[in-house]
């Protein structure tokens, strides 16, 4: 069973890019969850390398398009987008040193965190942007 599953209910910003880059993020998670069960850390390592890579896509491709529209939430946004990158690529350099594993609660946590930011705060740039030109 999928850790996360996107539905346009609970996750649509209603920005096609940034809604396909979000199901990319889950897909990734979802492959990150299911690898953890096998304990072979090179395919673990492999798959919390792919995800750390979308997601850093992803916050730059949104923040670009909030900059190029003049998102006034652009600051509290990337902030919020920083917070998670510091701790996922604290998380990646320790895994790899062998110093930290990825565990269950440690893809719930990423989980959580997309339920909570992409209908509470990514959602509302939805219309902003929409109105700039970018659909």
């Amino acid at each position: 069973m999928a850790l996360i599953t996107w539905t346009p209910e609970q996750f649509a910003t209603n920005v096609s890019v940034h809604d396909q880059e979000h199901q990319a993020l889950f897909e990734r998670l979802n492959k990150l969850d299911s690898t953890l069960a096998s304990g072979d850390r090179g395919a673990i390592g492999a798959a919390l390398d792919a995800l750390i890579d979308v997601v850093g896509k992803h916050f730059a491709s949104e923040e670009a398009n909030m900059e190029k529209t003049g998102y006034s939430g652009l600051a509290a946004h990337k902030a919020q987008h920083d917070k998670l990158v510091e701790t996922c690529l604290d998380l990646q350099k320790k895994f790899h040193a062998g110093a930290a594993d990825v565990t269950p609660e440690t893809t719930a946590f990423v989980r959580d965190w997309l339920y909570n930011h992409i209908p509470n705060i990514d959602k509302a740039y939805g219309p902003h942007m929409n109105g700039k030109g970018i659909a």
